[in-house]
């Protein structure tokens, strides 16, 4: 069964797309900080991460920066409300799989997961 990990520091965002997933026959695993994910990854190996751009204390590009210096190159699809794009520019050199704009998108949001995931 293929491994999901929310990163998001909304319960409700992370509780609602568990829900969502699981229904979908995918593994959810949540965490709602940066730090929470990181030390989440190692124990629990998730094949996509869908990680959430704003979040108190490390926000998801600096938790996607440290995924990375770990080597880890699991697949990201980073959730961005944020139109700034100077915030978002260190994706590039991320390896991101996906930008998803908020509000999401259900179908949208399924789609690229699956795509992801297949």
């Amino acid at each position: 069964m293929p491994k999901l990990m929310i990163v998001d520091d909304e319960l409700d965002v992370r509780e609602y797309l568990k829900n969502f997933f699981r229904r979908r026959k995918i593994d959810v695993i949540t965490a709602e900080s940066g730090e929470e994910a990181l030390e989440l990854i190692g124990k629990n190996k998730p094949d996509l991460i869908l990680l959430d751009v704003r979040m108190a204390g490390i926000n998801g590009i600096e938790t996607l920066q440290k995924i990375r210096e770990q080597g880890n190159q699991v697949k990201v699809i980073m959730v961005t409300g944020v139109e700034d794009q100077e915030m978002l520019k260190p994706l590039a050199d991320l390896n991101v799989a996906a930008c998803i704009h908020k509000p999401l998108i259900l179908e949208e949001l399924e789609r690229e997961v699956f795509q992801r995931l297949v």
